[in-house]
């Protein structure tokens, strides 16, 4: 699957609207909801959503 997305920065691969690692249908993605995605890309979704919770808690 392709797609275009106007927060995606191809200069630096990253998004910019959560100014980070672009997952496609990750939380506030605007692909969220809208595709069905992998079980590879479910669990690195679940990672990265766990790293980024406890990088909230701590600091």
């Amino acid at each position: 699957m392709t797609f275009h997305c106007k927060n995606y920065d191809i200069n630096k691969d990253k998004c910019k609207k959560l100014k980070g690692e672009c997952v496609p249908g990750r939380k506030a993605c605007v692909l969220e909801g809208r595709v069905a995605v992998s079980e590879e890309l479910e669990e690195k979704i679940r990672k990265l959503d766990n790293r980024l919770s406890r990088k909230t808690e701590i600091g």
